[in-house]
């Protein structure tokens, strides 16, 4: 069964409420009874519990113009920018194949609600999508809508040459062949066996040329480290979530003790039982908030610093050559080659 308190990134949401804006609904009723807070939505670091996404999700299925009809649409919407460091690690992956085995692994980081298995044939590669843990009123929009995400980031990734081989629904979606085709390149296949999105063999294997294997390893110890932030629970996580929400990168532990209701002397040693420290928290927060800005933003490195509770830039620039060897400057001219 589905955990409502599992949580995702608030990106996801908010390419969904933007989606909203352009259909003429109003920001307000894509939140209502939501709980999902502007504070969480400007951050662009911060979470959401399923239990929100799918109330937002309601929301939206019943103000949008074409209602259920739009969720093929809707997943167009989400790119390889999306999902941050996840989808940096998908570019920059060896093959297709690699590219999916690497989203599989951290699949929470992702848009997807299906369950999703590898397609490994003769000849052809790919994944199934299942939404039977899905709430029945929602099946069918969010399948939908992780079909069309799935095909998306294959289209994004096609600069290698790959095209879809295969589009199949077990069903009939609420959106015409004719549209789909025009989107995936290939006549989809409605009432089949599983509901599938697939390339061949031979386009999964063929190489990236953005492919750097040091870059991958990187990336995936992000994710990593990003899967294990948005499992965090106890003390761990509270801690993680005020320090991403409403008081700060900049926050000492005196001050986050306070805010928690214990003595400084008692969070140092409940976050020990928990094998971590307030510093490592805070080291392991800055780090990957200051890799998804430079990749994703323009902002300048005082700007940065400043963001994430830096007194002054040089102790950023030395923390970040701690980090990762290099300066976040180099860092970010390396991920714009990659992406370019």
């Amino acid at each position: 069964m589905c955990n409502d308190e599992q949580r995702h990134p608030v990106a996801v949401s908010q390419v969904m409420i933007h989606f909203s804006q352009r259909h003429g609904v109003d920001r307000a009723a894509c939140l209502l009874g939501t709980g999902i807070s502007e504070q969480a939505l400007s951050g662009g670091e911060g979470f959401v519990t399923r239990a929100q996404e799918m109330r937002l999700i309601e929301n939206l299925m019943l103000a949008l113009p074409d209602g259920p009809a739009s969720g093929f649409e809707l997943g167009l919407q989400y790119s390889l920018a999306t999902f941050g460091v996840w989808g940096f690690a998908l570019r920059t992956s060896r093959t297709l194949r690699d590219a999916v085995g690497m989203g599989v692994r951290y699949l929470p980081l992702s848009t997807a609600y299906c369950r999703i298995a590898l397609i490994d044939s003769d000849d052809e590669f790919g994944i199934s999508l299942d939404p039977g843990e899905i709430p029945l009123h929602l099946r069918q929009f969010l399948l939908e809508r992780d079909m069309a995400t799935t095909v998306n980031l294959i289209k994004e990734l096609s600069l290698s040459g790959i095209a879809v081989k295969s589009v199949v629904f077990t069903g009939r979606p609420r959106v015409g062949a004719d549209y789909i085709q025009s989107v995936c390149g290939v006549r989809p296949v409605f009432n089949g066996g599983r509901n599938r999105v697939t390339v061949t063999r031979a386009d999964a294997e063929l190489p990236f040329s953005s492919y750097d294997q040091d870059l991958v390893r990187l990336l995936e110890e992000q994710c990593r480290l990003r899967v294990r932030r948005m499992d965090a629970t106890g003390l761990d996580g509270r801690v993680r979530q005020k320090l991403l929400g409403d008081m700060g990168l900049g926050t000492t532990l005196d001050s986050m003790a306070g805010a928690l209701a214990l003595s400084p002397r008692s969070l140092r040693r409940k976050l020990e039982q928990e094998g971590v420290s307030y510093r490592e928290i805070v080291e392991e927060e800055r780090k990957q908030l200051a890799i998804q800005l430079l990749e994703n933003t323009e902002m300048k490195i005082d700007e940065l610093a400043a963001h994430l509770g830096y007194t002054d830039a040089g102790g950023f620039v030395r923390a970040f050559r701690r980090w990762l060897g290099c300066s976040p400057r180099d860092y970010r001219e390396a991920a714009s080659r990659q992406t370019k």
